[in-house]
């Protein structure tokens, strides 16, 4: 049976890693290569790093960082934040990211997706999605959630899918921060509408809330600020969820 995973998340301005709620109201948390360092020896199964600003900014992912980064852990990495070609993703897969999570250059530079997934493989391509409830309809917004575009979520889900996407980073901007729980309805609505992995992320704040996510069919589970605060320790989570009947790697 597939063991659900454990992901923390680096976000990540320079070398620090910082957390906001809703993606505002920013503040640091710690060195990303100390706590990248931290997570792999911790338990943690893959670890996300996004540049959150790089695509606001129009600029490129720190390189150096993921260079670092990918130097003293030894679990899959993804990286994503100001990928906007081809090239962005060769030269962040070199630099020691297993996969590569592209948002707002596949929205607006869809074929991006399959060009990418062709070059270097489905598994090594994550579409992040951030979803945002706008007149009643979940949209895709992008540039941190600053800017809701046309996209209807799923149809843009099964889309990225139908383009090689190996895996979709899904994160609700509705709950992101606020630690009240994943958007459970909004991660059911895309597992149940595409069939390629899907990681839940924003909300978490309690051991309930993995054991929710769970629920959703969702294969990973991400989160930051319970970890980063060291609220909860990644073998905590995994123990809580092996106790519930979720397969984890203990």
């Amino acid at each position: 049976m597939l063991k659900t995973r454990i992901i923390p998340c680096l976000d990540v301005i320079g070398s620090k890693v910082v957390k906001g709620i809703n993606f505002k109201n920013i503040k640091v948390m710690g060195s990303a290569v100390e706590l990248a360092k931290y997570y792999s020896s911790s338990g943690a199964d893959e670890l996300c790093m996004l540049d959150i600003n790089a695509s606001y900014q129009k600029r490129k992912t720190f390189i150096r960082t993921v260079e670092s980064i990918a130097k003293v852990i030894n679990i899959p990495f993804t990286v994503g934040g100001g990928v906007s070609d081809l090239s962005d993703i060769t030269q962040l897969l070199n630099a020691g990211a297993d996969k590569v999570s592209i948002n707002s250059a596949a929205v607006k530079n869809p074929s991006l997706i399959r060009h990418a997934s062709l070059k270097h493989g489905s598994q090594c391509i994550v579409v992040a999605i951030d979803g945002k409830r706008h007149q009643n309809i979940m949209k895709v917004v992008v540039k941190g959630g600053r800017e809701i575009t046309k996209n209807e979520l799923i149809t843009w889900a099964k889309q990225v899918q139908s383009l090689g996407a190996g895996e979709i980073l899904m994160t609700s901007m509705d709950t992101d921060g606020v630690q009240n729980g994943f958007d459970t309805n909004m991660l059911k609505k895309v597992t149940s509408n595409v069939g390629i992995p899907v990681i839940a992320s924003g909300g978490v704040g309690s051991l309930e809330h993995f054991y929710l996510g769970h629920l959703t069919k969702s294969t990973g589970l991400l989160a930051a600020s319970v970890f980063h605060s060291r609220k909860y320790k990644i073998k905590t989570v995994k123990k809580y969820l092996s106790s519930k009947g979720v397969p984890v790697r203990l």
